[in-house]
């Protein structure tokens, strides 16, 4: 019989924790794995409010988060801090996710000891290496150490076939919804007070995500100028803003939203009020990655504040619409869905393509087809089996 695969999980963003939590309970629970987690604290309070959520407790914490940290910052932090993790560990393959500083480098960290990544949710695109900034380059680099790569749809596998990745693709759907499906419940109680104290019945409630460092300045300005108006506008409408701990986002947010009526400016939330909150809400409107495709699984339709996104697939299948950062555009986006009940449906019902809730065990079964006593396989991806 084979040795079990050591897995290292490393992550250190909210986004990262929510999307790796199910794979690493997944191996938890999977002989053919042992494990360990390294978070590097990139973000510090919304990441341990994520681990807390799924009961994950890390076995390194490099505790990196710096005020006014930079990306090059946490680059070089991770990288130097990484190597004795690696060294005590001893791992037989790294884990790394998605597109952020941390993720990119890890797998360089890894990549200089000669140990195989994985790269989850790996293949997103969109097609401008500075939006967004600087998570698209981070992707495209880690796809480029990678060894397995873990696609939530046929596209994102096609976008690594494009640039000359023959191997070890594997589609998996995303782990997010993995997530999405562990934590909403339709007897959920918040646990914020913030949101306890806020009437959602008898309220179309639009759920708001703004953070991207592309959209900070006018784009943010004129997101929140088209928030004001759509509540002014329509009576029964109410919008809940979880404000990014970004001390740039959160001063602009309350200069331009604070003290309005029916806005409500709340601290970020821990994932399962969040994700209980989006089964709750009318609409959302996110420059956010996760929520196009966490809220589609829940029948809300989003519109995306920003000119392109990575996720085409959502825009074909109908689950989300680029609004782009214009108030003119953003207004009438929402206004449709507002007051177009046909098509809002259109949207809420459209099949979401980024999952069923089985990703975790998809991507444990494609780690283990590829390594063979902690030795990587690589397989051809003709070879691979795919999510539908």
């Amino acid at each position: 019989m084979s040795k079990p695969i050591k897995a290292l999980s490393v992550f250190g963003t909210r986004p990262e924790a929510v999307k790796m939590c199910p794979l690493v309970k997944a191996m938890e629970g999977d002989p053919r794995f042992t494990g360990a987690v390294c978070v590097t604290g990139q973000h510090r309070q919304m990441l341990d409010q994520a681990l807390k959520a799924f009961g994950v407790r890390p076995d390194h914490d490099l505790n990196l988060m710096r005020a006014g940290q930079t990306p090059s910052g946490i680059t070089a932090g991770v990288l130097g801090s990484l190597d004795p993790v690696l060294d005590a560990e001893q791992p037989d393959i790294v884990l790394v996710h998605g597109d952020t500083s941390t993720s990119f480098a890890a797998a360089l960290a890894a990549f200089y000891r000669q140990i195989p990544v994985g790269h989850v949710e790996a293949g997103l695109r969109s097609g401008n290496k500075r939006s967004p900034f600087p998570e698209e380059m981070n992707r495209r680099l880690t796809g480029q150490i990678a060894d397995l790569h873990f696609a939530p749809t046929q596209s994102n596998a096609d976008n690594l076939r494009r640039e000359g990745i023959a191997h070890g693709i594997f589609v998996t759907g995303n782990t997010v919804i993995d997530a999405l499906y562990a934590l909403v419940r339709p007897d959920y109680a918040f646990e914020a007070d913030a949101l306890r104290s806020i009437r959602l019945e008898g309220k179309r409630t639009l759920l708001l995500t703004a953070h991207r460092r592309e959209n900070l300045g006018r784009p943010m300005a004129n997101i929140f100028a088209a928030v004001t108006k759509l509540v002014e506008l329509y009576g029964d409408v109410q919008v809940i803003y979880p404000a990014h701990l970004n001390p740039a986002v959160r001063a602009h947010a309350f200069e331009a939203l604070g003290n309005r009526p029916r806005i409500h400016l709340i601290d970020p939330l821990e994932v399962q009020d969040m994700h209980n909150l989006m089964a709750r809400c009318h609409l959302v409107l996110t420059d956010s990655g996760g929520l196009q495709e966490e809220a589609p699984a829940l029948g809300k339709p989003v519109l995306v504040l920003r000119t392109e996104t990575e996720r085409p697939e959502a825009v074909e299948m109908g689950t989300v619409r680029l609004a782009g950062v214009e108030t003119e555009g953003i207004l009438r986006e929402a206004q449709t869905l507002l007051d177009d009940s046909s098509a809002y449906d259109a949207m809420a019902n459209a099949v979401n393509p980024y999952g069923d809730g089985h990703a975790a065990e998809r991507i444990c079964d494609a780690i283990a087809a590829a390594m063979d006593n902690g030795e990587l396989r690589i397989r051809s991806y003709d070879q691979l089996s795919s999510f539908p």
